[in-house]
């Protein structure tokens, strides 16, 4: 199952806290697109966040790794499932 997984940081809530957790991301990201959990990171000009990209087995497990992201508790998530529309059936016209 993918999901892309959009994260805003609240930039009047900044703290020396909150920059330490944002420095902390590529180092909770690296073993995750290691493993194929996360297939694509982006930075979302103009925010504070990102979008990224999981290819997990499920809802149980994309909520417990973003449980575990070090901006979790300083970060507002929008979670979009996403459909491959490469395998989706090809619909003949009626005659």
């Amino acid at each position: 199952m993918k999901f892309l997984v959009v994260w805003k940081m609240e930039i009047s809530r900044l703290s020396a806290e909150m920059m330490n957790t944002v420095l902390r991301m590529p180092d909770y990201a690296k073993p995750l697109e290691e493993s194929g959990k996360v297939i694509g990171r982006y930075h979302i000009v103009g925010y504070h966040g990102g979008a990224w990209i999981f290819n997990v087995a499920s809802n149980d497990e994309l909520e417990m790794l973003l449980a575990q992201a070090p901006v979790y508790n300083f970060s507002h998530f929008d979670v979009y499932p996403l459909a491959d529309m490469s395998s989706l059936p090809v619909v003949q016209p009626e005659q």
